[in-house]
């Protein structure tokens, strides 16, 4: 079964491409032997710079399974997830990710991802985005609100 949804992934990468909807990327959630979210690569078509293919297919899989947690699914992706998608993936809980191409194959046709990567594992002043903390007593305000919040809903 494993290598049918991965080919299900392969295929929504070269569909969506040859449409002209974005890069060569595809991405399904399978829960229970069944594909409960489809995504592709809609960087370009959607002008969204998050619309990568397995943020789509988690936003599809969640929608379906009304839930934000994708507990008991497995994805199937055609690259190896940059480090936005791994994010999602961690946040999505996830059981597992099977995909096709390495972040290196990726790199090779232009989608360089190594860049975030070391970025990511910086300490904040050494990364070339600039950041500066700001007004950090304010903002902590809506953290100890939430904190006292009876109704809330972890995540």
């Amino acid at each position: 079964m494993n290598k049918a949804f991965m080919r299900a992934a392969i295929r929504l990468s070269f569909q969506m491409m040859r449409r002209g909807a974005g890069g060569p990327f595809g991405a399904v959630v399978v829960k229970d032997d069944r594909i409960v979210g489809r995504g592709w690569n809609q960087v370009t078509s959607a002008k969204d710079p998050t619309a990568h293919a397995e943020i789509v297919a988690i936003r599809t899989a969640c929608k379906r399974l009304k839930t934000f947690h994708l507990d008991g699914c497995v994805l199937y992706t055609s690259c190896e997830p940059c480090s936005m998608c791994l994010s999602a993936i961690y946040w999505a809980r996830l059981d597992k990710v099977y995909y096709g191409n390495e972040r290196k194959d990726a790199g090779k046709i232009a989608f360089d991802d190594d860049l975030i990567y070391r970025e990511v594992a910086l300490p904040i002043g050494r990364r070339q985005l600039r950041m500066k903390q700001l007004l950090h007593e304010e903002a902590l305000k809506a953290f100890a609100e939430w904190e006292r919040k009876p109704d809330k809903i972890l995540y």
